[in-house]
C-alpha cells in the first residue's frame, strides 16, 4: 500500500513556529519520497501568493521559499476555498501550480487508503 501524508496549516505569520513546522514536515516528506498534499488555511493562505514566503522569517529555519518550492517540486498545494475567498484571492493570484479547493477534497485526501493527516 502507497503510504501519503496530507497536512493542513492553518497558521502563518501569526504562529510562526508552528506554520514553520508545517512547511518543514512537508518538505522533509517529499524528499523522502512520500505523496505529500500540503494545505494552507486559515492565515497560511497568504503564503500561496507569489513572494509573500519570501517575506516570512523565523531564525534558526528553513527559508518558507524554499520549503514550498520544494512541497511545489513533488507534492500538491492546495488552498481552501473559503480561506481564500475571505481573502479575496483567485486562481490567478496565486503561485504557479497551487490550486483552490474545499472541504470535499480534503476529505477525500483524507480518507484514501494509506492517507496520514496532520493538522498543524
Amino acid at each position: 500500500m502507497t503510504r501519503s501524508l496530507v497536512i493542513k496549516v492553518t497558521s502563518g505569520e501569526d504562529s510562526p513556529e508552528r506554520c514553520n513546522q508545517a512547511f518543514t514536515v512537508a518538505a522533509a516528506a517529499v524528499a523522502s519520497g512520500v505523496d505529500v498534499s500540503l494545505w494552507l488555511t486559515g492565515e497560511s493562505a497568504w503564503f500561496a501568493l507569489p513572494g509573500r514566503a519570501e517575506e516570512f522569517e523565523l531564525p534558526h529555519a528553513a527559508p518558507l521559499q524554499d520549503l514550498l518550492a520544494g512541497v511545489l517540486a513533488a507534492g500538491r498545494v492546495t488552498v481552501c476555498t473559503q480561506c481564500a475567498a475571505r481573502r479575496e484571492l483567485t486562481q490567478a493570484d496565486l503561485i504557479e501550480g497551487v490550486r483552490i479547493a474545499g472541504a470535499a477534497t480534503f476529505v477525500e485526501e483524507t480518507l484514501q487508503d494509506g492517507a496520514q493527516a496532520l493538522v498543524y
